[in-house]
């Protein structure tokens, strides 16, 4: 069953556009290929100047699953700077100062593995230790688990995931009751 894309990308990226977290990632199904590239498209139009990028990661026209991906440039290349993706094989030009490289990196490990890549957290901006907790323990032995699984201070994460679900909650309310998103998209 198709759902509006729109909705779909509040529900699952609020806290990106809220600009509290740098990423987010959301399956959208539509046979209608031609719409999502037109979505994508105008989307991009609209949110980049708020420092907001629309991207399909991966997608499948057999079942018509597709990976969106939105995301904040500058946020995002702060986060991935630190190395991490170089010890996981990426492999990433010096000179490069956006994401690019390391986006089509990810989307074509995507596409060519049937797991989904753990150090994907990173892209969507956990918090390092949680990405590497997962990873060294095969995602057991967390200390909580919300949003993602956590390794460190269980408090501390409990109330980072409550108010990435809170935000959620104000701009899904806001967005039903015909606040645009582009209104709710936080310039940053």
């Amino acid at each position: 069953m198709e759902r509006n894309f729109e909705t779909v990308m509040i529900e699952q990226c609020a806290p990106v556009l809220a600009s509290l977290k740098p990423a987010g990632l959301f399956r959208y199904e539509t046979r209608d290929c031609a719409d999502l590239a037109r979505r994508v498209k105008n989307w991009n139009t609209q949110l980049n100047p708020k420092g907001l990028r629309v991207r399909v990661l991966k997608g499948c026209v057999l079942n018509h699953r597709y990976l969106v991906y939105v995301y904040r440039e500058s946020r995002l290349t702060a986060v991935l700077a630190d190395g991490f993706l170089r010890q996981e094989g990426y492999h990433l030009p010096a000179e490069r100062a956006d994401c690019t490289a390391w986006l089509t990196q990810l989307s074509r490990r995507l596409c060519c593995s049937a797991e989904f890549p753990h150090e994907i957290g990173v892209f969507l901006g956990y918090p390092l230790s949680d990405v590497v907790g997962f990873i060294e323990n095969s995602g057991r032995n967390f200390t909580c688990c919300g949003c993602w699984k956590a390794y460190g201070d269980p408090q501390a994460a409990q109330r980072h995931f409550a108010q990435l679900r809170k935000c959620t909650a104000v701009y899904l309310r806001l967005f039903h009751s015909g606040t645009p998103i582009l209104r709710l998209a936080v310039a940053a």
